[in-house]
């Protein structure tokens, strides 16, 4: 096996097939990037079975083959190189690799154990931008389950019954992203590390989403990313959004967030993230009471409807804050235990109250 490559190009696909490798691999195989060298293309393939990626770059190929290569070594070797076209030749189980006056020798390891993509039988597809997914997965894997007993949850739940709604909930906030876009009915709950894993490599270009029984694809530009998906019916999550609102409040968001972040200062010393949202007529006291101290803002606002007091986590009321980019938000309520829920044009964040000692 002998080919040339580009420095560049080499170090840029290793580092978006490293994104499947991981750190914790019982199987030493699995600490390991799959190049393949044929008809002048070099494929890497990373993989922990859960994620895979295949990527591929131009090269010049001399002799094809194949060979396993410790990932962490191979990249920390290739990014250190001067940037410069890179020679790698592999005889038996060791690879020579020389750029300008560098000269490395790394053992290999066989290819035939490695595990591979198989059998994925497509049962929807679509297409969609690079900037729509990525928004998508901003705006929803943070708000998944980060206990593994509720697998589940941990996931984000793409729902393309009507349109395309992605989905993340943890039992205290759920939030939704709707996009319009035809696309064949399928129900998948994508692990969320693999969706984080695939924002850091899309690049400005189309996605085509092919969905199967037990695993998804991604498809862009020379990269492949193949997910495994959760299995299990997903919570039915429609229930939770309502419309008979009795207090709505209009407020600026810059404004509301940083009095929020103020607030939490205090909150956050309290296991509970503890404050309290008083509704008045055209304003909002934000207030938080802990054993190291108090804090009280007031802030304008436009309100509608009944005068409220409500309590939250301060920071599942943040993250949702944050996420949003809108000039103003609305906070629709309908008593003090019940969600608040924060809608946008194609985004709605809720998240549950936490109930007041009387």
């Amino acid at each position: 096996m002998k080919f040339n490559i580009s420095k560049k190009e080499l170090s840029k696909h290793i580092s978006i097939a490293q994104k499947a490798i991981s750190s914790r691999s019982a199987m030493q195989i699995l600490e390991g990037l799959l190049l393949v060298a044929e008809n002048n293309t070099l494929t890497i393939i990373g993989t922990d079975t859960d994620l895979t990626i295949i990527t591929s770059a131009s090269a010049i190929v001399e002799e094809e083959g194949k060979i396993v290569v410790n990932s962490r070594l191979f990249g920390d070797i290739i990014r250190k190189l001067d940037d410069s076209d890179i020679k790698i030749r592999i005889e038996k189980h060791n690879m020579n690799i020389i750029c300008n006056k560098s000269e490395f020798n790394i053992t290999c390891q066989s290819p035939d154990e490695y595990p591979m993509v198989t059998n994925f039988e497509e049962k929807n597809s679509f297409k969609i931008s690079s900037e729509e997914l990525k928004e998508a997965i901003r705006k929803t894997s943070f708000a998944v389950s980060q206990e593994d007993t509720r697998k589940m949850f941990t996931g984000v739940y793409m729902d393309c019954t009507k349109g395309i709604n992605f989905v993340a909930l943890d039992g205290f906030r759920m939030s939704l992203v709707k996009l319009n876009k035809e696309t064949k009915e399928s129900k998948s709950i994508i692990p969320a590390t693999s969706l984080n894993e695939l924002s850091k490599i899309l690049e400005d270009s189309q996605v085509d989403v092919k969905v199967g029984e037990n695993k998804i694809l991604f498809e862009f530009d020379n990269t492949k990313l193949y997910s495994n998906l959760f299995g299990g019916e997903y919570f039915s999550y429609k229930d939770l959004i309502r419309d008979n609102h009795t207090t709505k409040v209009k407020v600026d968001r810059g404004l509301f967030q940083i009095s929020l972040e103020r607030a939490s200062l205090l909150a956050k010393e309290e296991r509970a993230n503890l404050i309290k949202l008083e509704i008045k007529k055209n304003s909002l006291v934000i207030s938080s009471n802990t054993e190291i101290g108090n804090v009280t803002e007031e802030i304008p606002c436009q309100t509608e409807g009944d005068e409220l007091t409500i309590a939250f986590n301060s920071k599942y009321l943040l993250d949702g804050i944050k996420i949003i980019e809108d000039k103003d938000v609305v906070l629709n309520f309908t008593d003090s235990v019940n969600p608040c829920i924060i809608n946008t044009d194609s985004y709605t964040y809720l998240v549950l109250p936490v109930r007041l000692a009387k």
